[in-house]
């Protein structure tokens, strides 16, 4: 439904090389009713909110709308394709749950040792900061 919608990037594949081209020409009307539910939800507390949220940190503010109108077109095709299914929003603290705590603080700990020069040791949730490594 996205790839018909014309709410997905485009690929073209000459010679091994894949070179991205936007998005197609869809339908504008379309394009607009998604622009404006994506920066209706990208205000609120939920999944497709949070989601949003956490792809406009990283990527152009256009290229986040597209990526999130492609994940409500995905909601919305699974809701028709299904007459059983009833949509049930998994709320904003989704991705928090599924980060693994300690690699997390090992990540951050070692990018503080790379800025710092300083060795960090953390065990047991206790930091411990050493001398500068030469």
């Amino acid at each position: 439904m996205a790839s018909w919608a014309k709410f997905c990037p485009k690929t073209h594949e000459s010679a091994g090389k894949k070179k991205a081209k936007g998005r197609g020409k869809g339908n504008p009307w379309l394009g607009g009713i998604l622009g404006r539910v994506v920066f209706g939800f990208s205000r609120t507390n939920t999944f497709l909110g949070t989601r949003h949220r956490r792809l406009a940190r990283r990527m152009a503010p256009q290229k986040a709308i597209v990526a999130s109108g492609n994940a409500v077109l995905t909601v919305i095709w699974h809701l028709l394709a299904d007459p059983e299914a009833h949509f049930c929003d998994l709320g904003p603290e989704h991705y928090d749950s599924r980060i693994n705590k300690d690699r997390k603080v090992r990540n951050l700990a070692r990018h503080l040792q790379a800025l710092t020069g300083q060795t960090i040791v953390v065990r047991d949730g206790k930091v411990t900061v050493g001398p500068e490594t030469a």
